[in-house]
Protein backbone atom coordinates (compact mmCIF):
# COMPACT_ATOMS: atom_id res chain seq x y z
CA UNK A 1 0.00 0.00 0.00
CA UNK A 2 1.38 3.52 -0.62
CA UNK A 3 -0.86 6.19 0.68
CA UNK A 4 1.85 8.80 -0.17
CA UNK A 5 2.12 9.19 -3.82
CA UNK A 6 -0.22 11.74 -5.20
CA UNK A 7 -0.18 15.64 -4.72
CA UNK A 8 -2.47 18.44 -4.72
CA UNK A 9 0.27 19.24 -7.60
CA UNK A 10 -1.23 16.02 -10.24
CA UNK A 11 -2.72 17.64 -12.96
CA UNK A 12 -5.89 16.81 -14.67
CA UNK A 13 -6.38 16.30 -18.84
CA UNK A 14 -9.00 18.84 -20.02
CA UNK A 15 -11.43 17.98 -22.49
CA UNK A 16 -13.31 19.81 -24.95
CA UNK A 17 -17.10 18.84 -25.73
CA UNK A 18 -16.46 15.91 -28.08
CA UNK A 19 -14.00 14.52 -25.35
CA UNK A 20 -10.75 15.79 -27.05
CA UNK A 21 -7.87 16.03 -25.02
CA UNK A 22 -7.16 20.11 -25.29
CA UNK A 23 -4.63 20.92 -22.62
CA UNK A 24 -4.31 20.49 -19.00
CA UNK A 25 -4.84 21.85 -15.16
CA UNK A 26 -3.58 21.40 -12.09
CA UNK A 27 -5.72 19.36 -10.69
CA UNK A 28 -5.68 21.96 -7.21
CA UNK A 29 -7.47 24.02 -9.96
CA UNK A 30 -9.53 22.19 -12.01
CA UNK A 31 -12.78 22.30 -9.20
CA UNK A 32 -14.51 25.37 -8.36
CA UNK A 33 -17.61 27.09 -9.39
CA UNK A 34 -16.82 27.18 -13.22
CA UNK A 35 -15.36 23.56 -13.34
CA UNK A 36 -14.06 22.67 -16.90
CA UNK A 37 -15.01 19.72 -18.47
CA UNK A 38 -11.72 16.73 -17.97
CA UNK A 39 -11.50 13.19 -17.83
CA UNK A 40 -12.18 11.21 -14.63
CA UNK A 41 -12.69 7.46 -13.83
CA UNK A 42 -15.14 5.83 -10.88
CA UNK A 43 -14.69 2.46 -10.15
CA UNK A 44 -17.12 -0.49 -8.30
CA UNK A 45 -14.79 -3.22 -6.74
CA UNK A 46 -16.46 -6.21 -6.25
CA UNK A 47 -15.27 -9.51 -3.30
CA UNK A 48 -15.15 -13.08 -4.29
CA UNK A 49 -19.06 -13.48 -3.03
CA UNK A 50 -20.16 -10.75 -5.05
CA UNK A 51 -20.87 -7.96 -2.72
CA UNK A 52 -19.92 -4.72 -3.85
CA UNK A 53 -17.35 -1.95 -1.72
CA UNK A 54 -18.77 1.17 -1.25
CA UNK A 55 -17.04 4.04 0.54
CA UNK A 56 -17.66 7.53 2.64
CA UNK A 57 -15.80 10.13 1.56
CA UNK A 58 -13.58 12.09 3.81
CA UNK A 59 -14.85 14.73 6.15
CA UNK A 60 -11.99 16.45 4.58
CA UNK A 61 -12.43 15.90 1.32
CA UNK A 62 -13.96 19.10 -1.14
CA UNK A 63 -16.79 18.08 -2.55
CA UNK A 64 -19.05 15.63 -1.10
CA UNK A 65 -17.70 15.16 1.63
CA UNK A 66 -18.79 12.47 4.18
CA UNK A 67 -20.76 11.58 1.77
CA UNK A 68 -21.35 7.79 0.70
CA UNK A 69 -20.05 6.61 -3.26
CA UNK A 70 -18.70 3.78 -5.18
CA UNK A 71 -15.38 1.89 -4.31
CA UNK A 72 -12.85 4.97 -5.68
CA UNK A 73 -12.88 7.90 -7.96
CA UNK A 74 -9.77 9.85 -9.47
CA UNK A 75 -8.37 11.05 -11.93
CA UNK A 76 -5.69 10.00 -15.23
CA UNK A 77 -1.96 12.10 -15.34
CA UNK A 78 -1.64 13.39 -18.41
CA UNK A 79 -0.11 10.49 -20.97
CA UNK A 80 -1.36 8.25 -18.25
CA UNK A 81 -3.09 5.09 -19.95
CA UNK A 82 -6.57 4.80 -17.79
CA UNK A 83 -6.08 1.25 -16.40
CA UNK A 84 -2.96 2.31 -14.88
CA UNK A 85 -4.86 5.26 -13.16
CA UNK A 86 -7.25 2.66 -12.09
CA UNK A 87 -5.07 0.55 -10.43
CA UNK A 88 -2.70 3.66 -9.02
CA UNK A 89 -5.77 4.85 -7.31
CA UNK A 90 -7.27 1.36 -6.15
CA UNK A 91 -3.77 1.45 -4.50
CA UNK A 92 -3.47 5.29 -3.00
CA UNK A 93 -7.41 5.02 -1.75
CA UNK A 94 -7.97 2.24 -0.34
CA UNK A 95 -4.33 -0.22 -0.51
CA UNK A 96 -6.14 -2.70 -2.49
CA UNK A 97 -4.83 -4.56 -5.48
CA UNK A 98 -6.84 -4.95 -8.37
CA UNK A 99 -7.39 -8.84 -9.52
CA UNK A 100 -9.61 -7.46 -12.81
CA UNK A 101 -10.61 -4.49 -14.51
CA UNK A 102 -13.04 -3.90 -16.73
CA UNK A 103 -14.58 -1.44 -18.57
CA UNK A 104 -18.84 -1.31 -17.93
CA UNK A 105 -19.73 2.01 -19.29
CA UNK A 106 -16.89 3.89 -21.27
CA UNK A 107 -19.22 6.64 -22.28
CA UNK A 108 -20.45 7.81 -18.64
CA UNK A 109 -20.32 11.80 -18.19
CA UNK A 110 -21.74 14.05 -15.65
CA UNK A 111 -21.71 17.59 -14.34
CA UNK A 112 -22.99 18.03 -10.37
CA UNK A 113 -22.97 21.11 -7.98
CA UNK A 114 -22.40 20.44 -4.29
CA UNK A 115 -23.78 22.39 -1.66
CA UNK A 116 -20.92 24.08 -1.33
CA UNK A 117 -20.81 25.53 -4.80
CA UNK A 118 -17.67 23.31 -6.47
CA UNK A 119 -18.76 21.76 -10.08
CA UNK A 120 -17.80 18.13 -11.09
CA UNK A 121 -17.77 18.18 -14.74
CA UNK A 122 -16.15 15.05 -16.10
CA UNK A 123 -16.23 12.51 -18.85
CA UNK A 124 -16.28 9.68 -16.30
CA UNK A 125 -15.45 6.22 -17.69
CA UNK A 126 -17.02 3.40 -15.36
CA UNK A 127 -14.86 0.17 -14.35
CA UNK A 128 -15.99 -2.63 -12.41
CA UNK A 129 -13.16 -4.60 -10.60
CA UNK A 130 -12.63 -7.40 -8.38
CA UNK A 131 -10.31 -8.12 -5.15
CA UNK A 132 -10.08 -10.61 -2.73
CA UNK A 133 -8.40 -8.26 0.03
CA UNK A 134 -9.52 -6.10 2.95
CA UNK A 135 -8.97 -2.41 2.03
CA UNK A 136 -6.78 -0.37 4.41
CA UNK A 137 -8.47 2.92 3.48
CA UNK A 138 -6.41 5.68 3.09
CA UNK A 139 -8.14 8.68 5.90
CA UNK A 140 -7.53 11.29 3.73
CA UNK A 141 -9.74 9.87 1.16
CA UNK A 142 -12.12 7.15 2.81
CA UNK A 143 -13.68 7.71 6.32
CA UNK A 144 -15.32 4.38 6.52
CA UNK A 145 -15.98 1.43 4.31
CA UNK A 146 -19.33 -1.42 3.72
CA UNK A 147 -19.24 -4.38 1.60
CA UNK A 148 -22.68 -4.26 0.26
CA UNK A 149 -25.48 -6.44 -2.28
CA UNK A 150 -26.05 -4.66 -5.29
CA UNK A 151 -29.01 -4.73 -5.23
CA UNK A 152 -29.53 -3.96 -1.88
CA UNK A 153 -27.26 -1.04 -2.70
CA UNK A 154 -29.51 -0.06 -5.75
CA UNK A 155 -32.46 -0.15 -3.47
CA UNK A 156 -31.35 2.33 -0.92
CA UNK A 157 -30.12 4.40 -3.95
CA UNK A 158 -33.36 4.86 -5.41
CA UNK A 159 -34.89 5.59 -2.06
CA UNK A 160 -32.54 8.29 -0.54
CA UNK A 161 -30.65 9.39 -3.87
CA UNK A 162 -29.82 11.94 -1.45
CA UNK A 163 -27.65 9.99 0.69
CA UNK A 164 -25.08 9.18 -2.28
CA UNK A 165 -22.64 10.97 -4.44
CA UNK A 166 -24.93 11.97 -7.56
CA UNK A 167 -22.28 9.82 -9.57
CA UNK A 168 -23.27 6.93 -7.57
CA UNK A 169 -26.52 7.62 -8.69
CA UNK A 170 -26.58 7.71 -11.89
CA UNK A 171 -23.73 5.01 -12.46
CA UNK A 172 -26.72 2.64 -10.37
CA UNK A 173 -28.97 2.98 -12.99
CA UNK A 174 -27.07 2.11 -15.62
CA UNK A 175 -24.68 -0.62 -14.19
CA UNK A 176 -25.58 -4.29 -15.07
CA UNK A 177 -23.92 -4.85 -12.05
CA UNK A 178 -26.72 -3.55 -9.67
CA UNK A 179 -29.14 -5.39 -11.68
CA UNK A 180 -28.40 -8.89 -11.85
Amino acid sequence: MNHTTETVEDEVVLLDESGTPIGRAPKSAAHGPDTALHLAFSCHIVNPIGEVLITRRAVTKQTWAGVWTNSFCGHPKPAEPLLHAVRRRADFELGLELDTVELALPLFRYRATDANGIVENEVCPVYVATAAGEPDPNPREVAEYRWVDPRALATAVDAAPWAFSPWLVLQARELELFRA
